[in-house]
């Protein structure tokens, strides 16, 4: 009798061990197999949030088929307690492994709300944006003018929850102090800056930073940055080029760069240049008479004068020759790749289109004629404007 006991004992312990194998086998599967979410999504984990509370949140999401074996799975490989706040993107069909190592590994938000301080050539903007996790765009959410306008309502409490990413966007073309003017006003910097860098030094750029970021550090990176940029193009410039340096070419770059914003117009913009040199000719364009008269110092903001064309100032190309002391502006990157590689034309000539682009000629009877098709086009906008 006691040897039928201990056998049916031992069978059912049998039994109910490879059931509990079967058991952990299965559990451990639904923990690192591809998870049910079908379309990409933002979580966010706010500061002092339990995991509890995030698993609770996934499985209602449809990110997980189990909160519970998500905890037991993060308990297991003793990460249970180590929640990093923050805004993670989970991709489709992420296991519950993948999500647990994603929140648990912190480092920096991979979704969710970005706060972007924007310098540019007419103005700064602050924006507010939150990426779309199925489409992988950004959508604006609010924005505004920091030099004329108060922030929307309600803005600065979403700018300022901790899992929102910051980031500095410098245009192109942009002037060194309109840069450290900007840097400035961004208030989720710290630290003073060392006085305005040489122009052209720093470059056009987006840069993620952290919340108390050194502005001054900031400028360092930038101009490393262009550094590089600079000396990489430098190297692998193309022969012939009328330039006795690289700030030479900088500066070639820098006119470009406030020449034309079509970007596949600056080679040939380049070009004009370019051979305007070769010829013996003064360069004539505006941009850096500007310069000249607002020293980098914002915009002009009204047309030049005849007076100031025929100043006679070091960065007036209507009155020196070949190109003026130093770059008027940060050009980005494409634009002193054209400086190095231009287009090869015989153009000496051009002026707008119309069209946003520019007409170039050879001759100065095809340029005269493109500028009176130019002063048509103005004519005819200013009789539109007036009418309305």
């Amino acid at each position: 009798m006691w040897r039928n006991i201990v056998s049916n004992f031992l069978t059912l312990l049998i039994v109910i061990l490879v059931a509990l194998g079967g058991l952990v086998a299965w559990a451990k599967n639904q923990y690192v197999e591809p998870g049910p979410l079908a379309e990409a999504m933002c979580l966010r984990v706010a500061p002092g949030e339990s995991l509890q509370g995030v698993s609770s949140s996934l499985k209602d999401k449809g990110a997980i088929s189990s909160s519970y074996l998500f905890r037991t799975g993060a308990q297991y490989e003793e990460k249970a307690d180590k929640l990093k706040f923050g805004s993670y993107l989970i991709e489709p069909n992420a296991s519950m492994q993948s999500i647990v190592g994603q929140i648990t590994s912190g480092g920096p938000s991979t979704c969710g709300s970005e706060l972007v301080f924007r310098i540019g050539v007419n103005g700064n903007e602050v924006l507010l944006r939150e990426l779309d996790p199925t489409t992988g765009d950004y959508q604006k959410v609010a924005e505004y003018n920091p030099e004329s306008e108060k922030p929307p309502e309600g803005f600065e409490d979403k700018a300022d929850r901790a899992d929102v990413r910051t980031r500095v966007t410098v245009v192109d073309g942009v002037t060194s102090w309109q840069i450290v003017q900007g840097l400035q006003e961004a208030s989720f910097l710290s630290g003073k800056i060392d006085g305005v860098p040489g122009e052209g030094t720093l470059a056009p750029d987006s840069y993620e930073v952290t919340r108390g970021a050194d502005r001054q550090a900031l400028i360092g990176l930038m101009a490393d940055r262009q550094s590089k940029i600079l000396a990489d193009a430098w190297d692998g410039r193309a022969d012939g080029l009328p330039y006795d340096d690289p700030q030479q070419a900088l500066t070639m770059a820098s006119i470009v760069e406030k020449e034309t914003g079509v970007p596949e117009e600056r080679p040939e913009v380049a070009s004009v240049f370019i051979n305007r040199l070769e010829k013996g000719m003064r360069l004539q364009t505006d941009p850096t008479v500007i310069y000249g008269v607002t020293e980098g110092k914002g915009v002009l903001g009204r047309g030049l004068r005849q007076s100031e064309l025929r100043k006679a100032t070091p960065y007036n190309t209507y009155v020196i020759d070949g190109l003026p002391p130093g770059p008027i502006a940060n050009p980005g990157k494409a634009a002193i790749e054209a400086a190095m590689h231009p287009d090869s034309t015989d153009y000496l000539f051009f002026v707008a289109d119309g069209s946003g682009g520019h007409a170039f000629s050879s001759t100065i009877e095809e340029h005269n004629k493109n500028v009176a098709k130019w002063r048509e086009i103005e004519k005819q906008r200013q009789e539109d404007s007036s009418s309305n």
